[in-house]
């Protein structure tokens, strides 16, 4: 059998993705990787796949599953969701159906949640709608069952959540008179749709007086219309569903009309990447943080993320975002529940699934402190509700490289807090 391996490899100072292929006659265990590296969420797509693709890889290079290889094949469906069922529909048939599936936006894995349950195909997206977190479909909002969908992080409901929780009381420690203003903004997609009604309820709750949303394409361009939107609205909080790339048009535009507004971006919404874009405009944004720590940090778990790194950059010089940690994580937690299957039966789709219930407070051996413990039940598969806070601050020209900027202290995301988010049973799936 020979099924294509697609590897990424980022440069350290462009962030160019390059495309290889290698045949792997030996390997026998078909995985499926839906990567976005040339669509509306690439900015941030491309990172995330490349951490998958790289992590994969090392994987492989280290035996596979207890002696058994993986056959990866990476498509890029450029963030169209009929292009990523029609793979899925060629992966999911015939005697190469695929053991698992690694994909990425929001729309597609939605899309595809009644398949790779009928399938039963585990499903790791980069996708954190709470929708993908009822496996019953038994909830109290009626969301479609997804008993094969799985998430590194918590959803962008409970995200958004904790920001808001987070908000309030930095209104009251700001001095803030009478109700601060919230506003939901981003295009109208499922994916910065996917938190808005939860949010607005819960904003409504903490008492923020709620003002309309207000819309902005996944694409960058001229957003100064939304900005002077907000500015005489006098919003005082701002949610930016979009991924970093349509963001950063937002901020600037803000900065140069002088709406001061107290943005929080979502997962996808801010990194170093961004904030070297974004340069000043950037400082000050808020926005949840999947993984313990930014690269190069102290911890037990950097030595093999540096290793699992040099796979597409040899060199070792590479500054990897917070997204590549992220594909990192997301691709061991399916590395070792393969590993349980193997033991338990066969590395099929319910014995992976089936895996993902026998550890709580799991971290994936080799990565501690670089990957936040999770726990995913049978009933219940929002694998974590705690929502690390984090800020992103900007103190000078970012004309440099990543790594430089980060190295001199002019790009910094600093930890504010965490925030546990209760785990209502009212929340789950929505």
């Amino acid at each position: 059998m020979s099924i294509k391996t697609a590897l990424f490899a980022t440069s350290a100072v462009t962030g160019a993705l390059l495309l290889a292929t290698s045949a792997t006659a030996y390997a026998d265990i078909p995985v499926g990787h839906l990567a976005d590296q040339s669509g509306a969420t690439s900015d941030v797509g491309v990172p995330y796949a490349q951490g998958v693709a790289d992590a994969l890889a090392y994987i492989n290079s280290k035996g596979g599953i207890n002696g058994t290889k993986l056959a990866v094949d990476t498509v890029d469906y450029g963030y169209q969701a009929p292009r990523a069922i029609s793979q899925y529909k060629k992966w999911s048939s015939g005697s190469d159906k695929i053991a698992a599936l690694q994909g990425w936006g929001t729309a597609d894995t939605e899309a595809l949640t009644g398949f790779v349950g009928k399938d039963e195909i585990p499903a790791y997206s980069g996708s954190y709608s709470g929708h993908l977190t009822d496996p019953t479909g038994k909830g109290p909002h009626g969301s479609k069952p997804a008993p094969y969908n799985f998430f590194y992080g918590p959803s962008y409901s409970d995200a958004l959540r904790g920001m808001l929780m987070w908000a309030a009381e930095d209104w009251k420690k700001q001095g803030g008179q009478g109700k601060p203003k919230y506003v939901h903004m981003g295009a109208n997609h499922p994916y910065p749709n996917a938190p808005k009604d939860a949010g607005e309820q819960l904003a409504k709750e903490l008492g923020f007086d709620v003002l309309p949303a207000v819309q902005f394409a996944l694409t960058p361009g001229d957003y100064t219309a939304q900005c002077l939107t907000l500015k005489e609205a006098g919003a005082n909080y701002a949610y930016l569903g979009n991924t970093a790339g349509s963001n950063i048009s937002v901020l600037k535009a803000c900065q140069t009309v002088g709406a001061k507004v107290q943005f929080m971006g979502n997962v996808w919404g801010m990194d170093e990447n961004a904030a070297k874009a974004a340069g000043s405009a950037a400082n000050g944004v808020v926005f949840p943080m999947r993984t313990a720590v930014t690269w190069n940090a102290e911890v037990p778990g950097m030595k093999t993320l540096k290793d699992i790194s040099k796979i597409s950059d040899a060199s070792g010089n590479a500054y990897r975002p917070v997204h590549y940690m992220a594909g990192v994580c997301t691709a061991f937690y399916m590395k070792e529940a393969m590993d349980w299957a193997s033991k338990n039966g066969g590395v099929t789709g319910p014995n992976i699934r089936k895996a993902m219930y026998q550890k709580k407070d799991w971290v994936p051996a080799g990565l501690e402190g670089v990957c936040v413990p999770s726990t995913w039940a049978e009933n219940d598969h929002r694998g974590m509700t705690a929502v690390n806070i984090y800020r992103a601050q900007v103190t000078g020209d970012t004309g440099a490289g990543v790594d430089d900027l980060v190295k001199a202290g002019t790009i910094k995301l600093e930890k504010l807090t965490t925030v546990d988010v209760p785990r209502k049973p009212e929340w789950l799936g929505w």
